[in-house]
């Protein structure tokens, strides 16, 4: 198959632009939260799995934590097992936890790991129980009712937050070819296992590597203003007035706490990015124009 001159100097054009990108963050980690359209839809997949090897090829560290809400709620739901949700996040006792340890742990966490192996990668498939990667206790939920005069405090089972990131395990993984594929499960020193929000854990994992980005992949096109235009860059101060005027709301709010919480603990940028769109991971890194969000601690 031939090229013609147009389609060679395009060609030609996209890896130059690309070239500084690599200088720049060569040896260099990047976490990644894969989730959402990315993770369900075979093109999105396949384009992830290829990003991912190439940012590994060309010098990059990516490091992947995933989540596994639909596959979760799939299977729950075939097993007949009722599941409902406080502020988010799913009640989760002990069967439900069998489930979640079974989805996250089993069958998503390797068919990602597969699938970048088939591409030309070298992936290992860990949970935060693994080597005691993720350190986590119970997370219990403040509830405001106006007829109490002290908050509600809601357990919702096993359901976490982190505590510590053993890095060592990270750490041998970014000095080889290794990918870590990780899933958001984590225990306490008891045993005790939890599920945990992946975007959490994908914070706590930029913070404890002082990684160059984190990357959180979303279904919307990033951070839009009240006339759903997209905001390409953000600096953690323009994001509080966002929040506080309501432009910034709802499902979008976790996100973006997590993301303003990893650029004020040392991490250099955080990247809100639309993962319905192919090579979205590829292009927030190594192009000019990005295709979401970039939230930085002050003005680049």
């Amino acid at each position: 198959m031939t090229v013609s001159i147009d389609q060679a100097l395009n060609i030609a054009r996209v890896l130059t632009e690309a070239l500084p990108y690599i200088q720049r963050f060569t040896g260099k980690t990047i976490v990644v939260k894969y989730g959402g359209n990315a993770m369900t839809e075979e093109q999105l997949k396949h384009s992830f799995a290829k990003d991912i090897v190439l940012m590994k090829l060309v010098g990059l560290n990516p490091v992947i934590v995933h989540g596994g809400g639909p596959q979760i709620g799939n299977l729950l739901k075939q097993l007949n097992i009722h599941s409902e949700f406080v502020d988010g996040m799913r009640v989760t006792n002990s069967e439900t936890m069998d489930v979640v340890q079974m989805v996250l742990g089993g069958l998503v966490n390797q068919d990602i790991v597969s699938l970048i192996n088939q591409t030309g990668g070298k992936a290992i498939g860990l949970t935060g129980k693994d080597a005691s990667l993720i350190e986590a206790k119970k997370m219990l939920i403040e509830k405001v009712t106006p007829s109490l005069t002290a908050p509600e405090i809601i357990d919702i089972g096993h359901v976490g937050e982190v505590i510590r990131i053993n890095r060592e395990v990270l750490d041998i993984a970014s000095n080889s070819d290794l990918i870590p594929v990780i899933a958001p499960i984590g225990t306490d020193k008891q045993g005790q296992t939890f599920n945990i929000n992946a975007d959490l854990v994908a914070g706590a994992i930029a913070e404890e590597l002082k990684a160059e980005k984190l990357i959180l992949l979303t279904n919307v096109s990033g951070v839009e203003n009240k006339n759903g235009e997209l905001l390409s860059h953000l600096t953690a101060k323009q994001v509080s007035s966002l929040i506080s005027n309501n432009t910034i709301k709802g499902g979008m709010l976790p996100k973006i706490q997590c993301a303003l919480d990893a650029v004020s603990k040392g991490v250099n940028s955080a990247h809100v990015i639309d993962g319905r769109v192919a090579h979205a991971v590829l292009l927030e890194v190594l192009t000019d124009e990005g295709v979401g969000t970039k939230i930085t601690s002050a003005k680049a």
